[in-house]
């Protein structure tokens, strides 16, 4: 497509207006993700043990650790980062009628899954009709592990109100959000735009 193309259709992962069904920005930070993942994946087992996260050396609690920090331990079994990756690329595989190698090792299963949708993301952003899933999934599995790692706290989240009153949460990197009372769909701008929701008494 012209690079002087109109934007005349709204993107398939952030809803913003692109010349492409997924404009540049979201491509490529789909292919960080990718990038990033079996990197994360390997700097995840020195976050195993609790209160060693970080880079200072400084322990992040003064009581009694756990055995092991099970969010990475989640992140580093089957279905964790594993799960992630690996049903979406083996979801493309099945759609393409290729073959599913068999790994014997997590790593790598990680590290094929990440490399084969990398290769093949001009069409999955151009065909996959689960785009926005695909990238809503990478980014928050992406951001867990960085989390533990770094021991980052999750980003805050605020309450905003859908047209229809209910209450949505969100945060300032949401890539986009459907309202599960009347089902539509919110991108990045349009969400952060939302009128704050009214607070509760306790």
């Amino acid at each position: 497509m012209r690079d002087d193309a109109p934007e005349s259709q709204p993107c398939a992962v952030c809803d913003r207006p692109a010349r492409e069904r997924v404009h540049r920005g979201c491509r490529e930070r789909v292919d960080a993700y990718l990038r990033e993942l079996p990197k994360l994946y390997r700097q995840l087992g020195a976050a195993l043990t609790p209160g060693r996260r970080g880079g200072d050396g400084r322990s992040a609690t003064r009581t009694a650790p756990l055995p092991c920090n099970e969010t990475a331990l989640d992140l580093l079994g089957r279905g964790g980062i594993e799960g992630v990756v690996g049903g979406w690329a083996r979801d493309l595989c099945e759609r393409e009628e290729w073959d599913v190698p068999q790994f014997g090792t997590i790593v790598a299963t990680v590290d094929w899954a990440c490399g084969i949708l990398g290769l093949n993301l001009a069409m999955i952003c151009d065909e996959h009709p689960a785009i926005r899933e695909m990238a809503d999934e990478l980014r928050q599995t992406v951001g867990q592990a960085r989390r533990i790692i770094t021991g980052e706290k999750p980003p805050r989240r605020i309450g905003v109100s859908c047209a229809c009153g209910h209450t949505l949460r969100v945060t300032l990197d949401t890539a986009g959000v459907r309202c599960p009372a009347c089902s539509t769909q919110y991108g990045h701008s349009e969400a952060l735009r939302l009128p704050l929701a009214e607070r509760r008494a306790a």
